[in-house]
C-alpha cells in the first residue's frame, strides 16, 4: 500500500470507529443470544441429550461474554472517562472488541455442532462443521487481519 494511501487518525476519530464497530457487531450478537434463549423453549430442545444440552448452555454463556465484552468500552467511556477521550480508552475498546470475537467463534461453533448434529445425526460430521466455523471465522477474524498487518510493518 503506498503511504499516499493511508490516512493516519487522530484519537477522536479511532474512538469514534470503535464505538461505531461495537454497535455495528452488537445487534448480531444479542440477536444469536435471543435464538438461543428461544431454543431451550422450543419442543426439538428435548431430543437433544443431556450432554447436547448443555453444549448449549456453554454456547449461550460464550455469547453473552462476548456481548459483554462488545459492551465494556461503553461502560468504561461512560463511568471512567466520560468528558474525554484518552489513548487508553482506544487502545482498551480496541482489545475488548477483539478480545469479544473469541468467545463468538466458539459459540458459533457449538451451535454449529448442534445444528448438524440435528440434521445430520453424526457427531463426526457435526464436529467437521464446527471446525469449519472455526477456521473460517477465525481466518476472517483474526488470520487475515494479522496477515494484512504484518505486510504493512
Amino acid at each position: 500500500m503506498n503511504r499516499a494511501d493511508i490516512h493516519r487518525e487522530t484519537l477522536e476519530e479511532e474512538a469514534t470507529h470503535i464505538t461505531d464497530e461495537a454497535r455495528m457487531v452488537l445487534p448480531g450478537v444479542q440477536a444469536i443470544l435471543g435464538f438461543q434463549l428461544m431454543a431451550v423453549f422450543n419442543q426439538r430442545f428435548e431430543q437433544l441429550t443431556h450432554g447436547e444440552q448443555l453444549v448449549h448452555l456453554a454456547s449461550f454463556l460464550l455469547t453473552a461474554m462476548a456481548m459483554g465484552l462488545i459492551m465494556a468500552p461503553a461502560a468504561y467511556h461512560r463511568m471512567a472517562e466520560r468528558d474525554r477521550v484518552s489513548r487508553r480508552f482506544v487502545d482498551l475498546s480496541s482489545r475488548l472488541l477483539c478480545a469479544a470475537m473469541l468467545p463468538f467463534i466458539a459459540a458459533v461453533a457449538l451451535d454449529a455442532y448442534l445444528v448438524s448434529r440435528l440434521i445430520l445425526h453424526d457427531a463426526l460430521s457435526s464436529l467437521a462443521v464446527a471446525g469449519m466455523t472455526v477456521a473460517i471465522l477465525g481466518g476472517l477474524w483474526f488470520g487475515l487481519p494479522l496477515r494484512d498487518r504484518r505486510r504493512q510493518d
